[in-house]
């Protein structure tokens, strides 16, 4: 149970370090938010991707007036927007597009590594690409800690000493020792049990994890309680992996990871009587200045109604951490394509829950047969003349959208129909080449980001559903 929060008056925190660089170039990737993975009845991997940096501002909070209260709402920065500490400003907007883009092409390409599923927690993109940085605290005094933001995971960690292997970071490593309301928990307990495969037990009987990444990077180490802070909001008994061996690509300016996902251990689901499992996100268009951010709204906030507003269902699928759609099939203009799923796929065309819903995957996935169908489909709209992307992660380009026709594509989920601007569709990837921003997959169906932007995108927890409303996000 999560403690009483304690009441405050509204702040900001800035979760930047001190010595953060700017970039000279416009903000053009919207953040992670709801990552993507799949484990089903077969043995399928556990994918992480990594996201937000959080500008923060409470403007409630007692534990017994959370669900009374407005909520709060949040920035959300990309690594790569001026803002952020791992900003490279050398590259350009095109080289920021291309590194998403390879993010998507390879969580498409390496699903079936080898040809084996495998039950190992893996990750498809390298564990600290593409990350996003948050600000708390832990521990008794509280510990700072500047942690990857990910909302494809659950479980909140750090770095904790005495290390065994642990990889170098700006903060003092925290010691546990140290707090005075630190405690780990037992094997027995239901916390260890929801860590599944990932629970290890110790000679002592305490509870232990071990997570690997698909690019070698891990983290090992003890499960604990402890009380969160954030600003001057505290809330106790906190569950999060104290790391004791942790080692990879992650990055120097962060302590460890802060899960976002559905599942049991997640921050979101700790805080569920605060926000009462609503949020909701609105992503602004590749392109916006960099000074008007995404948004990130918890609470009240976070519901998302009014005119044209549509609904469709969470369908209930394990893991919980990720959030599942039922998609029946697309319209390019009045042309409606059933949706046909994989061939021999853990999710089939005919079930509930046969695509992901991910704000961390740029581009969207679809199964090989269906996208054949729907690019030919497009192409056919358009006409003109298509050309060769040279990177070959798109089917359908062009070297200049001016003058030709972009079809209105409607996505046709359980429940409503959510139509696609050309901003949803097309994405300029260099200059002189505008490329289709689905692409086919073999195994796994996502929802990406590209086709969210300039939608406020709603999750109910409670009523499991998903909301879309057309939204200007420059204004939000």
């Amino acid at each position: 149970m999560i403690g009483s929060l304690n009441k405050i008056e509204p702040y900001l925190v800035y979760l930047l370090p001190p010595h953060h660089k700017f970039c000279n170039s416009t903000m053009l990737v919207p953040p992670h938010l709801l990552s993507l993975a799949l484990s089903l009845k077969m043995e399928v991997p556990i994918v992480y991707t990594f996201s937000f940096i959080f500008l923060i501002q409470f403007s409630v909070f007692s534990g017994t007036e959370a669900s009374s209260r407005n909520g709060f709402t949040v920035d959300l920065i990309p690594r790569d927007s001026p803002l952020s500490p791992s900003c490279n400003p050398s590259e350009t907007r095109f080289d920021r597009l291309q590194k998403a883009f390879r993010r998507s092409v390879a969580l498409a390409q390496n699903f079936r590594a080898n040809g084996v599923w495998t039950n190992a927690v893996e990750s498809s993109v390298i564990a600290n690409r593409g990350s996003y940085l948050m600000n708390i605290s832990l521990g008794t005094p509280p510990v700072k800690m500047l942690a990857i933001a990910d909302t494809g995971s659950d479980l909140i960690w750090r770095q904790c000493q005495p290390c065994v292997d642990c990889y170098k970071q700006v903060e003092p490593i925290f010691d546990p020792r140290k707090s005075k309301t630190y405690k780990t928990l037992k094997c027995d307990g239901k916390a260890c049990g929801y860590l599944g495969a990932q629970a290890t037990c110790g000679a002592n009987q305490t509870c232990g994890y071990s997570y690997s990444y698909g690019d070698g990077s891990h983290t090992y180490g003890d499960l604990a309680i402890d009380t969160l802070k954030v600003g001057t909001a505290t809330v106790p008994k906190v569950i999060f992996g104290c790391g004791h061996d942790n080692a990879g690509s992650f990055d120097e300016n962060s302590s460890g990871l802060v899960g976002l996902g559905g599942g049991p251990l997640s921050m979101i689901s700790q805080l569920r009587p605060l926000i009462g499992g609503r949020f909701s996100y609105c992503l602004v268009p590749i392109g916006t200045d960099a000074t008007v951010a995404s948004k990130m709204n918890f609470g009240r906030r976070g519901i998302v109604s009014g005119a044209g507003v549509v609904k469709t269902s969470i369908a209930e699928r394990d893991p919980k951490t990720f959030f599942y759609l039922t998609l029946e099939g697309m319209s390019v203009g009045s042309k409606k394509l059933a949706y046909k799923g994989f061939v021999k796929s853990p999710l089939e065309a005919t079930d509930e829950g046969n695509i992901i819903i991910d704000s961390g995957t740029t581009l969207t996935l679809l199964p090989g047969d269906f996208y054949s169908t729907l690019e030919s489909s497009v192409a056919d709209a358009i006409g003109g003349n298509p050309v060769e992307d040279p990177t070959r992660n798109f089917g359908l380009c062009y070297s200049s959208i001016e003058g030709l026709t972009i079809p209105t594509i409607t996505v046709h989920f359980s429940g409503g129909d959510v139509v696609l601007k050309p901003l949803n569709t097309f994405v300029q990837v260099q200059e002189n080449l505008f490329c289709f921003s689905m692409i086919p997959a073999p195994d796994l169906a996502i929802y990406g980001n590209l086709a969210q932007m300039n939608f406020l995108v709603g999750y109910d927890l409670i009523t499991r559903k998903v909301s879309f409303k057309p939204t200007d996000c420059t204004k939000h």
